[in-house]
């Protein structure tokens, strides 16, 4: 029993990562709009760029899917392992995200994907941190400042709703692994070259050259 188990640890761990690693934005943009979004914008595979090469519908999909690649996998581990060995399972599909094997190693910054993780593990924090991420957006039109905020939230949240002991963990190594992700976009804010998105009220013009953050 304990081999049996110990084998579909490992076999869902690695699907895990595989199934994180499928770079949806590549995939969407190249099969149906002919685009390689790597080659655009920010240059990164995540939904931030999609959005903002390949549109509103695109980047709809896109963010879907990536969030759905986390959130399968942690469901699935949290249904049939214990917490202790869920989160292993929860964070390979965002490990594969950032890291993707079908881009050698290269990929986004794990936020929607991770999003999906959170959705699975604590929908609760899940509602709160994407509304708040929402409305960061409205307020300061940077991605990667609403993306930083929700990631600080990960861990606040799992210890302020008492979740199981590792989720806890997990969530303070999600939001050290995402401001890792997100270190030039920190440099860029600093620096004040961090780029705006463009919200559909709005009629300014996305201002400096950074690379937005949240894919």
């Amino acid at each position: 029993m304990i081999v049996v188990q110990a084998l579909g640890f490992l076999l869902l761990l690695g699907l895990a990562y595989v199934v994180g690693s499928i770079p949806f934005g590549v995939v969407v943009g190249k099969v149906f709009y002919g685009v390689d979004v790597r080659e655009h914008g920010s240059g990164n595979v995540g939904t931030t760029n999609v959005f903002r090469v390949l549109g509103k519908k695109a980047g709809a999909v896109v963010m879907c899917l990536d969030i759905l690649k986390g959130y399968v996998p942690a469901a699935i581990a949290a249904a049939l392992f214990t917490p202790w060995a869920a989160i292993f399972i929860a964070a390979a599909p965002v490990v594969g995200h950032m890291y993707s094997v079908f881009l050698k190693g290269k990929g986004g910054k794990g936020i929607a994907t991770g999003a999906g993780v959170v959705l699975a593990l604590v929908p609760l924090a899940f509602v709160i941190i994407f509304t708040t991420w929402l409305v960061l957006i409205v307020v300061t039109r940077y991605v990667s400042v609403a993306s930083l905020v929700a990631a600080l939230l990960v861990p606040v949240l799992t210890i302020a709703l008492d979740v199981p002991l590792p989720y806890e963990i997990a969530g303070v190594l999600v939001a050290i692994l995402v401001w890792w992700a997100h270190r030039g976009n920190i440099q860029r804010l600093l620096a004040g070259e961090e780029h705006r998105v463009k919200l559909p009220w709005t009629q300014a013009r996305p201002s400096g050259n950074g690379a937005e953050g949240g894919g």
